[in-house]
């Protein structure tokens, strides 16, 4: 396995390396990188590591801004001295979060969960869906700030929110008959990042709050379409093979 360091403290960098040598014999590190402007050129020009060691803090930054500037193609593993970026840093490609100083039997248990990856029938998928899985930890999205009339913003908070649809290629949040904003974000981003504890993604034009559902009619071909308190332009269908998926979520289980 090749890794890439990410550090600016030689002290950590050694004690990283010796664990690698401790832990993982077969791990060669193959550079050790201090700044974000060197990680960036870095990633513009070399093949991609199997996996990054990376500080939160780094010479000249947060290592935070390096996802500004490229798409980092291997797992990553966060090493830092604070537990405050442990959600941020479950946004971008991490794998797992090791405080500092760094133990063997961490290191050890963080690689293992790198190897369970490598050793699924499609890694680039089982990677997603950790990362996927750690994000469910992490506040999701509670209010939106809505440009009003170009000089305003008016507060809108999710829980006010019956349904969120597309139309035209336009995001919408509606609040009642009468009251609906139009929103910067697709349905998939919205997804993502609000609780799904509460909202339903029931096809690709709706995403559904639980309270604003008002009964359910049984449709044909096994499908279910969901009756809102507040009007749609369209019926609501829970295809067939999302059937048992709505019925879970709705009944609140975990």
């Amino acid at each position: 396995m090749k890794a890439l360091i990410i550090e600016d403290e030689k002290a950590a960098v050694r004690n990283l390396k010796a664990l690698l040598k401790e832990v993982s014999p077969s791990t060669e590190v193959i550079d050790v990188i201090d700044s974000v402007r060197d990680a960036v050129a870095w990633f513009g020009t070399h093949q991609r590591p199997d996996l990054v060691f990376l500080d939160i803090h780094l010479a000249d930054g947060s290592s935070f801004e390096i996802f500004d500037h490229v798409r980092i193609p291997a797992p990553v593993i966060f090493t830092t001295a604070y537990d405050e970026y442990a959600l941020k840093a479950f946004k971008v490609n991490s794998i797992d979060y090791l405080l500092k100083p760094i133990g063997a039997a961490d290191l050890r248990q963080a690689l293992a969960k790198f190897e369970e990856l490598h050793k699924a029938p499609d890694p680039g998928e089982s990677l997603a869906s950790l990362v996927r899985s750690m994000q469910r930890h992490e506040r999701f999205k509670t209010h939106f700030l809505i440009p009003y009339k170009g000089d305003k913003l008016i507060p809108l908070a999710v829980s006010q929110v019956q349904y969120f649809c597309i139309a035209d290629g336009t995001t919408r949040a509606v609040i009642s008959a009468s009251e609906s904003y139009v929103l910067p974000h697709t349905l998939d981003e919205l997804a993502e990042r609000i609780d799904p504890d509460q909202f339903f993604r029931a096809n690709r034009q709706y995403l559904i709050s639980r309270h604003a559902v008002r009964d359910i009619d049984l449709w044909f071909n096994n499908r279910l379409s969901i009756n809102l308190r507040v009007p749609t332009e369209g019926k609501i269908l829970v295809s067939k093979l999302r059937v048992n998926d709505f019925k879970t979520w709705f009944a609140g289980y975990k």
